[in-house]
């Protein structure tokens, strides 16, 4: 017996696609905003190297899913 195959299909809506590219995307350049307002207000001394890591890489994640759904959003299957 054959059994059909299943289609592939995003677990995220399609239709969330611009909506989501648009609220990642804000928070990355905010998080990003934050991350070069605390660099050029806080003195070389009192930097904390575990904050500027931390606070990069979330930047980085929301801005990395961000474009990911902005290109899906425009058509660009990746």
């Amino acid at each position: 017996m054959v059994q059909s195959a299943k289609p592939i299909s995003s677990p995220v809506p399609v239709v969330w696609y611009p909506s989501l590219a648009v609220l990642m995307l804000a928070i990355g350049l905010v998080i990003t905003a934050s991350f070069f307002i605390y660099e050029a207000t806080s003195s070389r001394k009192s930097r904390s190297l575990a904050k500027e890591v931390v606070t990069g890489a979330v930047a980085s994640v929301f801005l990395g899913f961000g474009s990911l759904f902005l290109l899906l959003a425009s058509g660009v299957y990746v």
